[in-house]
């Protein structure tokens, strides 16, 4: 299947989106075959996924799936794609900015999600990659869960994201778990590694103190620093050595 894979997208995205699915198992984010990241070809409307209940040992490029994003229809090969993958394209309609969607079950995210508790934003790991708290989202109704359930949380997660999803690019699903995003699928699965150390913190800081708060001028500096049109961390223009 990848000569029918690479003449629908780019090789590029394909190896970008095999290793951010492989990264999930590698940072411990999930169990067994848990977890998924996609990657989107805005211009020609469609994204590539993780197919469903694949392992990630045996996991390739000729395995991940192609899907229309205007429709859901798969384009080539007879595997399925992951089951969350109406979630993932429901985001990427539903914001132009997002080219990489990620889903986890790492422990300490899901525990947020699982005790309804969105992540605060208690200290400045936090507010190097999220400028506020990592939302939760409302419980899907029955009815939600009936019909359309991976459409419907797909909505759950729209109506929790902000206007400018890239500022917090990251939500849980009530009783769920983690979906994060970004400018391509190694942004996104980036989001959920830090997203899950970040849960890990706070978890263990509202353990020593309840109470615990910063001011929103330190979190404000963290988050420019990196972000924005005034941003100075990092080298980008770092020329890395040719290999020897």
């Amino acid at each position: 299947m990848t000569a029918q894979l690479s003449g629908l997208v780019g090789d590029d995205l394909l190896h970008e989106v095999l290793e951010a699915n492989l990264v999930i198992p590698r940072e411990g984010l999930a169990t067994l075959t848990w977890g998924n990241v996609s990657g989107l070809d805005r211009e020609r409307g469609i994204y590539v996924i993780k197919p469903s209940g694949v392992p990630y040992d045996e996991l390739a490029v000729e395995h991940l799936v192609p899907v229309e994003v205007d429709t859901g229809r798969v384009l080539a090969g007879d595997l399925k794609p992951s089951t969350d993958s109406e979630t993932h394209r429901l985001l990427y309609l539903e914001h132009s900015g997002l080219g990489g969607v990620a889903h986890t079950h790492s422990t300490y995210a899901v525990s947020f999600a699982q005790a309804g508790r969105a992540v605060p934003m208690l200290g400045t790991t936090h507010a190097d990659t999220f400028n506020g708290p990592v939302p939760l989202t409302r419980t899907l109704t029955a009815e939600e869960c009936a019909i359309d359930y991976e459409l419907n949380t797909g909505r759950v997660l729209v109506e929790a994201m902000h206007a400018d999803a890239l500022t917090v690019p990251g939500a849980l699903v009530a009783g769920h778990g983690p979906f994060t995003w970004g400018t391509t699928a190694a942004k996104a699965v980036e989001h959920s590694v830090v997203l899950e150390a970040v849960a890990e913190m706070a978890l263990h800081t509202l353990a020593l103190n309840p109470a615990a708060a910063s001011p929103d001028h330190l979190f404000e500096r963290h988050f420019t620093r990196k972000h924005g049109p005034d941003a100075y961390y990092g080298n980008p223009d770092r020329v890395l050595p040719a290999p020897s």
